[in-house]
């Protein structure tokens, strides 16, 4: 704090647990997912860029759900990690900021590249002889940058509610970065508006992709059905598992967490959302597209095999 005691200048952030043995622990546990997520969502984008075969709508929007993923567990997770193993815990107000929108950015963009993603397989399932035409690239990039500004957008309207409000002290942050539902508990003002804004936005940032996602796969599933052959069935099924089970990891938690009254917030229930969607989410994904894409373990295979042929 400053020398007049009136304003925060830097926040404490009291991370999981002041007992040094688990901090250690959760170090080791924390480092593993981490370079895990980072290798894994890292290798997805290097081989959709080396593998012309993966050069199509599908995999240009995972390749950019790879890099979000990568981007938004480095904005969090290497900070955690240092303030495990350290005694000073403390984040500049400034680096504060900074960390909240630039979470708050990279998290709604991925909630809108889920709807386009979702958008393109209803395209290749119930459309498939019209999908190299909707699905163009001026429109695939359309899609991207328009999921991007919506991010950066949203996430300034999110970071300016949250910063205008005075912060007087205390300054200690029960969480593990600087997440709005967290630090908005130390605002020396009333915050029902912010529970107002958080809602609004959390019903267009976070319902209606999930919306549009859910329209999506209710017309899937039904040209699935109509699918006699088995195997058809199997793979067109099969292209869309994926996509649901890492939208349900990602986006339940985010609507828990951000469309709740503060004042029904537990800090020990937060921090385990937010691993859940910042760390484990991230973590999971490389494992959920690559064990169950054959495009993508061909291409491992053919990038391993020209590696053992330049040697």
């Amino acid at each position: 704090m400053n020398s007049s005691g009136c304003s925060v200048t830097e926040f404490i952030l009291l991370g999981f647990s002041r007992n040094r043995r688990t901090n250690w622990i959760l170090f080791f546990v924390f480092l593993f997912l981490y370079l895990f997520t980072v290798l894994g969502n890292g290798l997805i984008v290097t081989l959709i860029r080396l593998d012309a075969r993966l050069h199509t709508p599908m995999y240009f929007f995972l390749s950019i759900l790879s890099l979000l993923d990568l981007s938004y567990a480095t904005t969090t997770v290497p900070q955690m990690l240092a303030h495990l193993v350290s005694k000073n815990k403390t984040i500049s107000y400034v680096g504060c900021v900074v960390q909240m929108y630039a979470f708050l950015t990279l998290d709604i963009t991925e909630t809108w590249i889920f709807a386009a993603m979702a958008y393109d397989r209803y395209v290749a399932i119930c459309h498939p002889l019209h999908y190299g035409i909707q699905m163009s690239q001026t429109l695939c990039v359309l899609l991207a940058v328009s999921s991007a500004l919506c991010g950066l957008t949203c996430a300034l309207v999110y970071t300016v509610f949250a910063m205008i409000l005075p912060y007087c002290g205390p300054n200690e942050i029960n969480h593990f970065f600087c997440e709005i539902p967290a630090v908005l508990k130390l605002a020396c003002a009333d915050t029902s508006l912010n529970d107002q804004v958080d809602f609004i936005l959390g019903f267009i940032l976070l319902l209606i992709p999930l919306s549009l996602i859910l329209a999506s796969y209710i017309h899937i599933f039904t040209a699935i059905l109509r699918i006699r052959s088995t195997q058809g069935w199997i793979k067109a099924f099969s292209t869309c598992t994926s996509h649901i089970t890492v939208v349900t990891m990602f986006c339940i938690p985010c609507m828990v967490m951000y469309m709740r009254p503060g004042s029904e917030a537990s800090p020990e229930d937060d921090k385990k959302l937010a691993l859940f969607y910042n760390v484990i989410s991230a973590f999971h994904n490389p494992i959920i597209y690559s064990l169950r894409n054959k495009d993508v373990k061909r291409a491992f295979l053919k990038l391993i095999r020209m590696s053992d042929d330049t040697q």
